[in-house]
């Protein structure tokens, strides 16, 4: 009896890669680790037209996407097409290119939250230098500080916080395009917000990031902190995700000085390692159930 086999795309399998493998094995299913960079179409070939290493004659009965490489448009763009094609012809793509695509992109997850009436911190995405200057000054001049950062990104890097105007000079762009937002205080003393992680719409696990400094990322050295999420913490998780469609979401949510709870960034491919060392749950083992209970189990 041939073992199922599922996709697990990414470019550094690591600690998370390893987890989720041995999750899928656990249940009965084989995972095999792909680069997106390594795929192909071969339009060729009717019954396999999209080359996968390791699925050369068959589909994956499923994919799991633990990252999508950076690269020029042209490059991003043809590994979502890989993960569209997937779906389309039927395999389960966990998340998918749409959710995908709507949460690497920070401009599109400030405008869908906005748009849908969640607290984000006021955000400005433009192209023209000048314009962004402005913007930037408009919010000194009232006493904010502006966070910048890449259009695309995650763990805090090249993020800046421009504090005063002599900082303007380092005012950079991601590509010709300034995604720019005020800094929002958090209540209490130091700094830190909440990481809620989220699976099939249900709060699974949460902690507190306390960072050493205004950046709570774990990756930068912010401490966990095991919490109990409000109702409303939750509520604002559940809602954010199902928004942006997605299977499974790393939520950051800040509570500011005023006691509300902004929605920072929705992460569609989000670490659980700092997670797992505060909270008694095996994030992998409930991604890999709900995948194949939801997509593989009829």
């Amino acid at each position: 009896m041939t073992i199922p086999k599922i996709a697990i795309f990414t470019d550094d399998a690591g600690w998370h890669g390893k987890q989720l493998q041995q999750a899928f094995q656990n249940l009965g299913y084989d995972s095999v680790f792909v680069s997106l960079t390594e795929c192909r179409f071969n339009l060729e070939n009717q019954s396999v037209p999209i080359f996968i290493p390791e699925f050369e004659t068959e589909l994956p009965v499923a994919a799991f996407v633990r990252g999508v490489p950076g690269g020029s448009l042209e490059e991003v763009v043809l590994y979502l097409d890989f993960l569209h094609a997937l779906k389309i012809m039927g395999v389960p793509v966990y998340n998918d290119a749409n959710a995908v695509e709507r949460s690497v992109d920070k401009a599109m997850t400030s405008f869908l939250l906005h748009h849908a009436g969640l607290v984000t911190p006021p955000t400005w995405v433009l192209r023209d230098r000048n314009a962004a200057l402005e913007s930037v000054k408009n919010e000194l001049s009232q006493g904010h500080f502006v966070i910048s950062k890449p259009l695309f990104g995650s763990q805090g890097e090249g993020i800046r916080r421009i504090e005063k105007m002599t900082d303007l000079p380092w005012l950079t762009s991601s590509h010709g395009v300034y995604y720019l937002q005020r800094f929002v205080s958090c209540a209490g003393e130091g700094f830190s917000d909440y990481r809620v992680f989220v699976i099939n719409s249900k709060v699974v696990a949460t902690m507190r990031r306390r960072g050493k400094s205004w950046l709570n990322n774990v990756a930068k050295g912010a401490s966990c902190e095991r919490v109990e999420p409000t109702a409303e913490m939750i509520a604002l998780a559940i809602h954010a995700t199902k928004l942006l469609q997605m299977d499974y979401a790393g939520v950051d949510i800040l509570e500011d000085d005023n006691g509300k709870l902004n929605v920072i960034e929705i992460n569609s491919v989000p670490a659980w390692k700092g997670l797992e060392s505060v909270c008694d749950v095996t994030i992998a083992e409930l991604l890999a159930r709900d995948l194949i209970e939801r997509y593989l189990t009829n």
